[in-house]
C-alpha cells in the first residue's frame, strides 16, 4: 500500500515511539527487501503524552478526547501547549498546565494587539530603527535554526519570547516608527503561521457596534460622565471586550 500511494521511498514516516521496534524495524525489513532501496528518508517519532504523570492510555482509562478538550480549551492554546515541548520528549498534560500555555500565548496576543495600538499612534519620529531591526531580523534567524533543528519548537517558542520582550521595550521608547513597528508584527505573525496557530485579523475582533461604544465611552469620559463610562466598559466587558487606558490612548484586547 505505501509503495502503490507514495513511491518506493517515503520521504517521512512518523509514529510513536513505541513503534520504533519492532513495528517500524520490520517495515524496513520487508521494504527495503522488496523494493532495494531506503524506505524512508527520515523517520519522526514523538514522546508519549501523559496524565497527571502517566501514560495515557485506553487500559487505564485516562485519555481526553479532542473534541472535548477545545470546549474547555481554546484550541490555539492547546496546540501551542503541544508545541512548547519537542515532539520526540514526553509531554505532561493536565488543566493547569493548559492554563499556565494560555497565560503565555496571551503575552504574544497583547504584544501584537499593543503593536497594533501603537502603530496607529506613531508619528514616526524615532531615529534609531536599524537597531530594532538588526535585533528583529537576527531573531528571525535564530528562530529559522531552532525550526530547522529537528522541528525544535520548544526552542522556536523561548526565541518568540524574546521577540516579545524586545517589542515591549520599544513599546516604551518615547517614539517609534511604523517601519519597526511594521517589522516586529510581520515577525510575530509569520512565526505563527508557521507554527500552524492562525490568529484573527485585528479588524475582525470588533464590530462597528462595539467600536461605536469604544468612541463613545472616549467622549463620555472627556466630559466627565464617568458614570456613563464605566457602564459602557461593563458591557463592553460583558462582551469579552476589555478596555486599558493608556497615555496614547484607550486600548482594548479580547478576553480569555
Amino acid at each position: 500500500m505505501a509503495r502503490k500511494y507514495l513511491g518506493d521511498t517515503i520521504d517521512i514516516h512518523a509514529g510513536g515511539q513505541d513503534l520504533t521496534f519492532p513495528h517500524h524495524e520490520n517495515e524496513i525489513a520487508q521494504s527495503e527487501a522488496g523494493n532495494g532501496t531506503s524506505f524512508a528518508n527520515y523517520w519522526m517519532h514523538n514522546g508519549y503524552i501523559n496524565i497527571d504523570n502517566e501514560k495515557m492510555s485506553k487500559s487505564l482509562g485516562n485519555f481526553v478526547l479532542a473534541h472535548e478538550l477545545i470546549k474547555k480549551h481554546d484550541p490555539k492554546v492547546v496546540r501551542f501547549f503541544m508545541l512548547s515541548v519537542h515532539y520526540r520528549h514526553p509531554i505532561n498534560f493536565n488543566d493547569s498546565l493548559l492554563d499556565s500555555a494560555k497565560n503565555s500565548y496571551d503575552r504574544i496576543e497583547n504584544a501584537l494587539t499593543n503593536l497594533n495600538h501603537r502603530k496607529e499612534a506613531s508619528v514616526n519620529l524615532a531615529t534609531d530603527n536599524h537597531k530594532w531591526l538588526a535585533e528583529i531580523e537576527k531573531l528571525n534567524q535564530q528562530f529559522e535554526k531552532e525550526m530547522d533543528d529537528d522541528f525544535n519548537t520548544a526552542n522556536a517558542i523561548a526565541v518568540m519570547f524574546d521577540l516579545v520582550k524586545e517589542a515591549n521595550l520599544y513599546l516604551n521608547e518615547d517614539h517609534t516608527h511604523t517601519e519597526v513597528i511594521d517589522a516586529f508584527l510581520k515577525t510575530l505573525t509569520n512565526w505563527l503561521d508557521v507554527l500552524g496557530i492562525p490568529r484573527i485579523a485585528e479588524q475582525e475582533l470588533l464590530d462597528d457596534e462595539i467600536d461605536a461604544l469604544i468612541q463613545k465611552r472616549i467622549d463620555a469620559r472627556k466630559n466627565k460622565e464617568f458614570a456613563t463610562a464605566d457602564q459602557i466598559r461593563e458591557d463592553l466587558k460583558a462582551r469579552n471586550i476589555i478596555l486599558e487606558d493608556t497615555p496614547q490612548g484607550t486600548r482594548w484586547k479580547r478576553g480569555g
